[in-house]
């Protein structure tokens, strides 16, 4: 049984990437915006905002960085939902239906999907800060955590992203949902200390997971060892994973079987 699933997700997945190969612009038009919001904020802001780790621009990328690969994931993740409302409303779901392939793998080949295109895409941006001065003292175990915790935090968003992509009824509804997201990263620690905000707005920032993610992989890349925090970043992804998880199957048995 788990064989015969993962051979039809496997079938699917390969179904789903060459759409994304035949359309390069998706992980072009991913990657823009994170990319010009660090060439904004490093060459821009970069010099009036205090981190407390060090004058210069080289100082401000690495504190800058783990943010903008979270504002990279949740860019991505509009795709998911825009390709599997394309498949909602074709009919394509509908004919799978009809043949002997495992229910669930339909939406696990545009999970996965979504979790290589926006892969490469936080490659795209990590490389362009590379080039800005970005630099890590990290040891490979370090930068595996951090892969793995981008890897989760991927896959809790993309399950999010499937939820309207089953829901919406255009496909601009299913698309916008990625814009609040998007804005998350703003209010944590991603471009500024928190201790720098007014209360309330400091609060939330402080409380919600972006913050301890980005921390989590901040502390990581800087090569320093991991604390609490990265337990906290661990549960939050985990825990919207699952919750996104359940949520997305229930809509899909109910609508599409």
């Amino acid at each position: 049984m788990t064989a015969h699933v993962l051979g039809d997700t496997a079938v699917l997945t390969g179904r789903s990437l060459r759409h994304v190969l035949r359309s390069p612009d998706t992980i072009i038009t991913t990657a823009i915006m994170p990319i010009a919001l660090l060439l904004l904020f490093v060459y821009v802001f970069g010099g009036a905002i205090d981190t407390g780790q060090g004058a210069g621009s080289g100082g401000y990328v690495d504190y800058l960085l783990p943010g903008i690969l979270l504002i990279t994931v949740a860019s991505g993740i509009a795709y998911t939902a825009f390709r599997l409302f394309t498949d909602m409303q074709s009919g394509i779901v509908e004919r799978f239906r009809s043949m002997p392939i495992a229910r669930s793998s339909v939406l696990w080949a545009h999970v996965l999907t979504s979790l290589v295109a926006i892969l490469v895409s936080l490659v795209v941006v990590t490389g362009v800060a590379l080039l800005m001065g970005f630099r890590s003292s990290a040891g490979v175990l370090a930068w595996l955590a951090v892969v793995g915790i981008l890897v989760l935090f991927t896959l809790a968003l993309t399950w999010i992203a499937v939820i309207p992509g089953l829901t919406a009824k255009t496909v601009d509804g299913a698309s916008a949902f990625s814009y609040p997201l998007i804005f998350l990263p703003f209010l944590s620690s991603a471009f500024v200390p928190t201790g720098s905000m007014p209360g309330p707005v400091r609060w939330f920032a402080e409380h919600q997971p972006v913050t301890a993610i980005v921390e989590s992989i901040r502390r990581l890349l800087a090569g320093q060892p991991a604390d609490a925090g990265i337990w906290i970043a661990l549960a939050w992804c985990i825990g919207i994973l699952l919750i996104a998880y359940a949520i997305a199957m229930a809509i899909y048995r109910r609508k599409a079987l």
